[in-house]
């Protein structure tokens, strides 16, 4: 089974990316903080964990107010580098850890937290910061791969101290419970202290630092009880992020041995690196199986009943390539340019041959069975002038005739096509 080995907690501000970027190392001011990582990154050199998880907050950078959410876990089994305004940094693509990120996905929903799931995004410095002083690249590839967990920390009402303590402990049994012999390391990042927003932007206090750095070790139980408000007094509005680090503390042994602990405030945030090594010990009992059939429980049995397609996270990893090109049916352009220029379109949007056949012979079962969401089909139905009821059909191997006789209202035909396109819907199509 996996085992957590440990876990860094550190902070993320830009600063350490820049130190990194501009080669800062000896530079006397930017040197105390290559210092800090080098014990956390000797570990990682050391342990060789086969993944690290990652906690972070985005900074309005992947992630909008459009859809904001309190725990988003990332399944893509790739991370682009993030333009947060002057273009990316020169970092390779982060790989993901795909098959780990889907199981603890599973186990967190069987366990009642009700997550947000993401595909296809970026990661800002509130990952890639510490990440570049953590692990060395050859300029292609990372040496590890990654689960990340994006917490909303700027938007309130929060997640509270309490909850992401919660939250590490179902991370525990989450990981744990992935059935293959896997060692993985969790990284908690953001804070110390700061503030960077207002009148009272620049506020630092490095004892409560120093007090938190000993209460996250010894009792960090005693953390949950503070209040989002309680935090933001001690240690400034965005320095209350630092509740983040309490899902990793959550996820680790009660007692663990601190290999290495350090600090520096140069300017705006409080910097500090700390490494922790699990000291848990095996249960005589296998729990993991246990945790894998309650996660399973809800979708038990799915697999016996004939003729229905779950889309599930593996599923929808697969297909993303061709249900993001399907779901661009909603913008004009897009829509036009399928319309006129198939092939351009399909090519423009990275499409495998067996993708562009399936869309080609308007195959609607064939695309279900694929990974293509129901509500996909609907649109390109919409689109090509194919209503739903013929999709109906196909996808049960009849024809129209044959599906409108199992319904009440024989007759009854219909689309989601718009003022647009409802006109010119062919209802005599079949493909």
């Amino acid at each position: 089974m996996a085992r957590i080995i440990g876990g860094i907690a550190c902070s993320h501000t830009p600063t350490i990316g820049f130190a990194v970027d501009a080669d800062k190392r000896k530079d006397p001011v930017w040197a105390p903080i290559f210092e800090g990582f080098e014990p956390a990154r000797r570990w990682l050199q050391e342990k060789k964990p086969d993944a690290l998880f990652m906690i972070f907050n985005d900074h309005v950078t992947s992630f909008f107010f459009d859809h904001y959410s309190a725990f988003t876990l990332g399944i893509d089994g790739e991370y682009g580098v993030a333009d947060e305004g002057g273009g990316p940094r020169d970092l390779p693509a982060v790989k993901g850890h795909a098959a780990l990120a889907q199981h603890i996905g599973a186990s967190l929903m069987a366990d009642e937290f009700d997550m947000s799931f993401f595909q296809d995004k970026q990661l800002d410095h509130g990952s890639l910061s510490p990440l570049s002083m953590l692990c060395d690249h050859d300029g292609t590839a990372w040496p590890v791969p990654i689960v990340p967990l994006a917490v909303g920390v700027l938007q309130f009402p929060i997640p509270s101290a309490k909850r992401c303590w919660k939250l590490g402990q179902a991370l525990r049994t989450a990981i744990e419970s992935y059935p293959e012999d896997i060692s993985v390391a969790i990284v908690a990042t953001g804070g110390l202290s700061h503030q960077v927003s207002g009148a009272r932007a620049g506020f630092n206090n490095t004892q409560w630092d120093k007090d938190f750095l000993d209460l996250f070790e010894n009792d960090p139980e005693a953390l949950t009880r503070l209040t989002i408000a309680d935090y933001a007094a001690l240690g400034g509005v965005e320095g209350a992020e630092v509740i983040m680090w309490l899902i990793m503390r959550g996820a680790l042994s009660a007692n663990v041995k601190k290999l290495h602990e350090s600090y520096y405030l140069p300017s705006m945030t409080g910097i500090a690196v700390a490494v922790y090594e699990n000291q848990d010990r095996p249960l005589p009992v296998d729990k993991g199986a246990e945790q894998r059939a309650h996660i399973g429980r809800q979708l038990a049995g799915a697999e016996t009943i004939d003729g229905i397609h779950p889309f599930t996270h593996a599923v929808s990893v697969k297909a993303y390539r061709l249900n993001k090109f399907l779901h661009r049916l909603i913008d004009p352009e897009h829509r036009r340019r399928f319309l006129e220029e198939p092939e351009a379109a399909f090519a423009a949007a990275g499409l495998t041959e067996e993708e562009k056949d399936m869309v080609r012979r308007r195959d609607w079962d064939a695309l279900i069975r694929y990974g293509v969401i129901f509500f996909m089909l609907e649109k390109l139905g919409a689109v090509v002038g194919v209503s739903n009821l013929h999709i109906y059909a196909a996808m049960r191997g009849q024809t129209l005739e044959e599906f409108q006789a199992t319904r009440n209202a024989p007759n009854a035909l219909y689309s989601v096509a718009g003022k647009q396109g409802l006109g010119a819907i062919a209802w005599d199509k079949s493909k």
